[in-house]
């Protein structure tokens, strides 16, 4: 028998090269990130300290906790693929403060980890 899993399909972006050429892909939050806004649109309009304002966070809150797992999962598995295929890694120092003061691009940086 196989389980059914109530976390919804990923799919996958483009997000850099890595040297070598190769392209890497990670998850794709959008899917959720719209459940997440539609949620917390629908908290907005509730009645505080009511049963269906306590039901819609925590659907909001495993939804996030959803994102985090999926983000740490993934950074996990490439870091540790990075550290087992190559002798030597260099990292790039970013300055993702003020890459984040991009209007049209903070969503997307930050959603990366």
């Amino acid at each position: 028998m196989t389980a059914v899993s109530d976390r919804p399909a990923l799919s996958w972006v483009f997000q850099g090269r890595l040297s070598t050429g190769e392209a890497v892909k990670s998850p794709e939050y959008a899917k959720i990130d719209r459940k997440i806004r539609r949620f917390q649109r629908q908290m907005a309009r509730q009645v505080k300290s009511s049963n269906r304002r306590a039901r819609t966070r925590l659907k909001i809150a495993k939804l996030k906790a959803t994102i985090k797992d999926i983000r740490q999962d993934f950074l996990h598995k490439l870091s540790t693929r990075l550290v087992s295929e190559n002798q030597a890694v260099c990292l790039e120092d970013l300055n993702v403060k003020g890459m984040v003061k991009n209007r049209k691009l903070s969503r997307a940086i930050s959603q990366q980890g």
